[in-house]
């Protein structure tokens, strides 16, 4: 997973998302379905924006502590190539680690055939 990232918002952005998440107005349905979009799918697509903009999962979103509420960190957006770049790395990463520990594996049991009177 990629590592967080702090975010700031504009105060514009700011003000739309306050705005998204006040409450509508809702009218019911016959059957209690209702019509319109509640305070929270409004916040959802507010957020949603916003990452898709400023290029973070916007459901990652996590406020800072001792900032404003305009300051926040989430976890950004990878292109195709970004993630197939870190997938890459990744499995080089792990390639290596497994040869370093079947190298000390082998060098561990050869020691143990050398204490038991065997040469390797």
């Amino acid at each position: 997973m990629m590592p967080r990232v702090s975010y700031e918002m504009t105060e514009e952005d700011l003000k739309k998302l306050l705005d998204a998440c006040k409450p509508t107005p809702v009218m019911y349905l016959s059957g209690g379905v209702p019509l319109g979009s509640s305070p929270q799918e409004n916040a959802n697509r507010a957020w949603s924006e916003l990452g898709g903009r400023l290029g973070f999962d916007w459901n990652t979103v996590r406020p800072i502590d001792g900032k404003g509420n305009r300051f926040f960190s989430a976890v950004p957006l990878e292109t195709a190539e970004q993630a197939h770049e870190r997938k890459e790395r990744e499995a080089a990463e792990k390639r290596e680690r497994d040869i370093r520990e079947i190298r000390s594996e082998i060098a561990r049991l050869a020691a143990r055939l050398e204490q038991l009177g065997e040469v390797p």
